[in-house]
């Protein structure tokens, strides 16, 4: 799927949470050139949709996709709060193992924040239009294939 094929078939969608995200999740993977979580890991042991996840502060709950090591990952309808969103993110970190990345995405927009350990967070905001831009598509395909390209070099020490 291209970048111009992906704009096309998501800018009019306004379908909920539930019954947009997995499909959009699998057209991101068909753009990177990136297995699905059912095809790169049919166990869900470390890349899987509703990754049920024990909240800091108590409760239980799901992050939408979870690939271990690169990022917990939580849809919201169109035009939702996605600070919201991020929150419930940090709230299931621990759970999942601190992924380094965390991402929100209401299928118009994303936000990608970085969270290793002892380095400053550093935040992505990229429009659905803006995935034309090859700088931008790079960022989002790092988040699939190499998340330590997005590693922030400043550290809380420093």
């Amino acid at each position: 799927m291209t970048p111009a094929e992906f704009i096309k078939k998501w800018k009019p969608v306004s379908l909920t949470e539930r019954a947009a995200a997995h499909t959009h999740f699998l057209d991101l993977c068909r753009m990177f050139e990136h297995d699905d979580p059912i095809t790169a890991d049919p166990t869900g042991h470390w890349f899987t949709f509703e990754k049920g996840a024990t909240k800091s502060g108590g409760g239980e709950g799901f992050a939408d996709v979870w690939k271990k090591s690169f990022f917990a990952w939580e849809y919201k309808k169109k035009k939702r709060d996605l600070n919201m969103a991020m929150q419930q993110l940090v709230r299931y970190a621990a759970a999942l193992e601190n992924p380094p990345l965390q991402v929100v995405c209401d299928t118009d927009r994303f936000v990608i924040r970085t969270a290793w350990t002892n380095s400053v967070a550093k935040t992505y905001e990229i429009a659905l239009d803006e995935l034309i831009i090859p700088e931008k598509r790079a960022i989002l395909r790092a988040v699939f294939h190499d998340p330590e390209q997005l590693r922030p070099t400043e550290t809380r020490a420093a």
